[in-house]
């Protein structure tokens, strides 16, 4: 899925730890040779060729995720949309990228983005894109839901208490073998290898996304690598989104329509969500939690300003 996994398994039994890591692992490389918008031969590939010619019949699994993906695009008013890996990549963050794209580029960048020209037909399941070029991509939900899934499997193989942490999307269940609960650390968005704060965490999903890492500059402005699917413009506000809930792949999803919105709609949205919390970092470096994630006197102080007074920051209780 392009990114790293790492699952850990308590057991007693080392063995019967190896064999649900192992199960887990496999399960992983099943839902990337089902989603995958890059190997030629998954579904998602066949959909994504069929473009505005004709509909797909694919398993019910994929057809399930489309749905709960749209759920999240038309309660975000689009800030969600896999229909995003439509768009003609004219940001580059490589540092190929010498000039901003044109008004004009940008437009036309966007074109065929759209998550409502999805087609889908419960009585076969197919899908169908309506327009000629359109593609469907899962990055902002996919390892969110490979993490959820290799959780399952590890579970029901008797593995009581585990992680599945896909580089940043992690969903964490029952205790480490001292019975201490999970331990999260959130990255410092000044300097990503260090951690100002902690989350201790039990069946719950704890997902971050930053733009701290991929950026253009122009004329002394930062472009961060998160872009509105319905503008084509970065978005800008925020330098990471984390979220808390117990479902890895919702978590996911959000963590990125966040990102989009902004602070005030982002925490307007999470805050009608019930179980489901965030903590945000600003660009001018301000810490916004929602509602009912409370970080006591730290609340809205300098993550830089947190590291000089407390090396382990924050230990709060993941509600």
């Amino acid at each position: 899925m392009g990114t790293r996994f790492e699952l850990t398994a308590v057991s007693e039994d080392e063995q019967q730890a190896l064999k649900a890591i192992d199960a887990g692992i496999k399960e992983i490389q099943r839902i990337e040779a089902l989603i995958s918008e890059w190997q030629p031969n998954t579904q998602v590939s066949e959909i994504n060729r069929n473009a505005g010619i004709k509909p797909v019949v694919v398993d019910r699994e994929l057809f399930d995720l489309i749905i709960r993906s749209n759920r999240i695009s038309k309660m975000s008013g689009g800030a969600f949309d896999i229909t995003w890996a439509s768009a003609d990549k004219i940001w580059k963050f490589d540092g190929s990228m010498k000039k901003m794209p044109s008004p004009e580029e940008v437009a036309a960048s966007v074109k065929r983005i759209g998550y409502e020209k999805i087609i889908l037909d419960p009585t076969k399941p197919s899908v169908f894109l309506k327009d000629k070029g359109m593609k469907i991509g899962f990055g902002a939900i996919g390892k969110g839901y490979a993490a959820n899934r290799a959780r399952d499997v590890m579970r029901n193989m008797g593995i009581s208490s585990g992680v599945v942490n896909a580089a940043g999307d992690l969903i964490a269940w029952g205790r480490q073998p001292d019975g201490q609960p999970w331990y999260v650390g959130i990255a410092d968005p000044a300097e990503k290898d260090k951690v100002f704060s902690w989350l201790t965490v039990n069946e719950t999903a704890v997902v971050t996304s930053g733009s701290y890492e991929k950026f253009v500059e122009f004329n002394g402005k930062r472009y961060g690598h998160i872009i509105d699917p319905r503008t084509g413009y970065p978005v800008s506000g925020l330098k990471s989104v984390t979220v808390i809930c117990p479902n890895a792949e919702l978590a996911d999803a959000l963590a990125t329509t966040v990102f989009v919105l902004g602070k005030e709609e982002g925490l307007y949205l999470i805050n009608q969500l019930k179980g489901v919390e965030c903590l945000l970092i600003t660009d001018e470096d301000e810490m916004v939690t929602s509602d009912n994630l409370h970080l006591h006197f730290y609340k809205n102080q300098n993550p830089a300003k947190l590291r000089k007074e407390k090396s382990h920051a924050l230990k709060e209780e993941a509600r």
